[in-house]
């Protein structure tokens, strides 16, 4: 139960003044874009809807000492209003004001006469304020933000933050909105450690918002700012706490040591046609250890694009099966589950391990069949998608989960997936997204983590190029030569269909365009297609029938073809680096010198220039994850917002990933002390998970 003091910000904004039916949906839409049907928008979300700048007003001068451009705020005398003439419609609505030094012309177009005789009674003093103008020598403000009474400047504002806003939601109505907020924010515990914010000089939360909403300096909300500071911290104090109350239920819920005898490993490496590197050497004993301590091991396995995660995980499962139980490895997809599934298949039966897949498309007696090898614990490994974890699905003796591609599943998906691995199943957690250090917190700080840094050998470097648009006949013709001297090649478009709101190339266009050049030598996939038809295109252009493969970002993640040694991506200055470095790793896996043709559409932007720049300086994808999230925040990091993203509204953690340790380090000593958060301060931390919406995180805290 969330506590009652924080039930006002819950309720709905539409309660506030001036916010009625008419922008409630519209409110929603900005604060909620990802909240569902029949939401509402909700004080809370009016409070960290935080200004993006501020328009300074300070500057006060009569009309004598008018710069030449720029905000100003000035006191006149209105004077005489000339509308627009009949036979000129269109003309400007002109109201001459005055003071002891000069004339002041305000502009408005498409005016009512009558609102601005309301607003500007002739002879009356007003306060106006905003941009003033020369035409033929004289000022003018035109359409002025603020014109009011000498009574209402008291009140008005003279640094006014700025605010994102989008249609249906007028500048105006939001900035009432927030105020009437602000005004109902009730007095909360203070939840921060006292010397900490001493030592920093940060406001308390109420404070700190009144700083942000209602700024008297400029600079007051900026992101080092102290009161922005201070809501950064909440926000990443409440994702740490809650992921370590995540990982302290997870170990609560017990363990087991599996200790393996190393036989089936050493058979492993023994069928290798490489050796395995430092790195992964390294990664494989740390797992070893998790999985022989009595409490449940959770692991992430981060890797770059092509350094053999894949045999780490098979030689942590080898473990289990030398242990006299099972382990199961799910992909995200049919395609990666079977790709898995054949690779691993000559290494299992090199060590005498018993191996089967389950997908989703297995169905009638076959499925019957795995469902019952699983059952009797006939089966050791079993590869397969999120299928295996149904509630149908049950595994004789299961010792350790393996999930590939982790960024596709969030905290919540980890909770629920280890409900259905049953008790005292391990976790063990894959990524080959290089992912910057401050968001591997935020993604995965309930998890001890093991990085591969090295490639293996025989993995090949990859020469990057950057081409326009307008060379895209020159880049067919250089295709055409690699084609017949037996290469292979992606050709990856953003989009399955035409869409008329973005004018990239669809995967479908190219696909016919590229026919019509090389006939039947060229395949298709995209995510519509049905999973065999895709399977099928799939083992052609693994075989050699297929010379080009034109794929959607389907084929990001995991696809093995070691003979393709060309990637054509298209649009390029429309993906993340992240995605281009995924992509880019598709190639360089054979002997084959390989190569990656970026082809962009400009002008580019500054973004889109440093991004494509980064390409072709470095193929470290650690590097590219710290440059991608520089570039373009956390929000975005991985290509598209992924169900396991943290969705930060107060923090930024380009601009305040330093504060992240701080956090964790301050968690660690709370719950080192108070695991049950029962002490004062601990109460008060529990208001601030509730008040981030980590319920999550509280119900496992009440569940012991």
């Amino acid at each position: 139960m969330r506590p009652s003091l924080l039930n006002p910000l819950f309720a709905s904004a539409s309660g506030l003044k001036g916010i009625g039916p008419k922008f409630d949906n519209a409110l929603v839409r900005l604060l909620r874009p990802n909240a569902g049907h029949g939401a509402t928008a909700r004080l809370i979300d009016l409070l960290f809807h935080l200004p993006t700048g501020t328009v300074d007003r300070r500057r006060r001068c009569r009309i004598a000492e008018l710069p030449g451009e720029g905000i100003v705020t000035i006191e006149v005398t209105v004077g005489r209003h000339r509308p627009q003439p009949r036979r000129a419609p269109r003309a400007p609505y002109r109201i001459d004001c005055f003071d002891q030094t000069g004339t002041l012309s305000l502009v408005y177009f498409n005016a009512h006469a009558d609102q601005l005789r309301r607003l500007l009674p002739e002879g009356e003093t007003r306060f106006v304020s905003g941009r003033v103008e020369w035409y033929g020598g004289s000022p003018q403000i035109m359409h002025p933000d603020h014109v009011v009474t000498p009574a209402a400047f008291e009140r008005m504002p003279l640094v006014e933050p700025l605010y994102p806003l989008s249609a249906g939601v007028p500048g105006r109505v939001l900035a009432r909105a927030v105020a009437s907020a602000l005004d109902q924010m009730p007095a909360l515990p203070e939840w921060q450690d006292p010397a900490w914010l001493a030592a920093r000089g940060w406001p308390s939360l109420r404070e700190a918002l009144l700083a942000i909403h209602r700024p008297a300096q400029p600079d007051s909300a900026g992101s080092q700012s102290p009161a922005r500071l201070r809501l950064a911290y909440d926000e990443l104090l409440a994702n740490q706490l809650a992921l370590a109350l995540v990982r302290a239920h997870m170990r609560r819920k017990g363990g087991r040591a599996i200790v393996g005898d190393g036989r089936l490993a050493r058979r492993i490496l023994a069928a290798l046609p490489y050796r395995l590197t430092r790195a992964q050497a390294i990664a494989i004993d740390e797992i070893r250890a998790g999985l022989a301590a009595p409490q449940r091991m959770i692991r992430l396995l981060q890797g770059d694009v092509g350094s053999g995660k894949t045999v780490v995980a098979l030689l942590a499962m080898a473990a289990c099966a030398e242990a006299g139980c099972q382990a199961a490895m799910m992909a995200p997809t049919d395609i990666l589950a079977r790709q898995h599934f054949e690779g691993l298949k000559p290494l299992a039966l090199a060590s005498g391990i018993t191996l089967d897949l389950l997908t989703g498309r297995d169905k009638g007696q076959g499925r019957e069949d795995i469902l019952e090898r699983l059952a009797s614990g006939r089966t050791t490994i079993a590869i397969g998608t999120h299928a295996m974890f149904q509630e149908s699905v049950g595994f004789h003796d299961l010792g350790l989960a393996v999930i590939d591609e982790q960024h596709r599943f969030g905290v919540h998906q980890r909770l629920a997936l280890q409900a259905k691995a049953g008790q005292g199943a391990n976790l063990l957690v894959m990524t080959a997204t290089p992912i910057p250090r401050t968001l591997a917190l935020t993604l995965y700080g309930d998890m001890d983590v093991s990085r591969l840094t090295e490639k293996p050998a025989g993995r090949q470097p990859v020469d990057t190029r950057t081409m326009p648009l307008e060379r895209l006949g020159e880049v067919v013709d250089r295709l055409a030569a690699a084609i017949a001297q037996g290469g292979r090649a992606y050709w990856v478009c953003p989009l399955v269909e035409e869409s008329e709101l973005v004018d990239e190339a669809a995967a479908v266009e190219r696909h016919a365009a590229l026919v019509a050049r090389f006939g039947d030598r060229v395949g298709l996939v995209h995510g519509r297609m049905k999973g065999d038809d895709k399977d099928a295109v799939m083992r052609r252009f693994q075989s050699g029938d297929i010379a080009i493969l034109v794929s959607t970002t389907v084929i990001e993640v995991g696809v093995d073809v070691p003979d393709a040694t060309i990637m054509i991506v298209e649009n390029a200055e429309r993906f993340g680096l992240a995605q281009l470095h995924q992509l880019r790793g598709r190639v360089g896996r054979g002997p084959g010198r390989s190569a990656c043709v970026l082809i962009y559409k400009g002008p580019l932007g500054d973004t889109a220039k440093a991004r494509l720049s980064i390409m072709r300086e470095t193929e470290d994808g650690f590097r590219i994850a710290e440059e991608d999230l520089r570039l373009r925040g956390s929000g975005e990091v991985l290509g598209t917002r992924q169900a396991g993203m943290p969705a930060f509204r107060l923090a930024d953690l380009a601009e305040h990933g330093e504060l992240l340790s701080a956090a964790r380090d301050d968690v660690e000593l709370v719950l080192a002390r108070d695991p049950k958060l029962a002490s004062r301060r601990g109460e008060a931390l529990r208001h601030l998970l509730y008040l981030f919406e980590r319920d999550e995180a509280i119900r496992l805290l009440s569940a012991g």
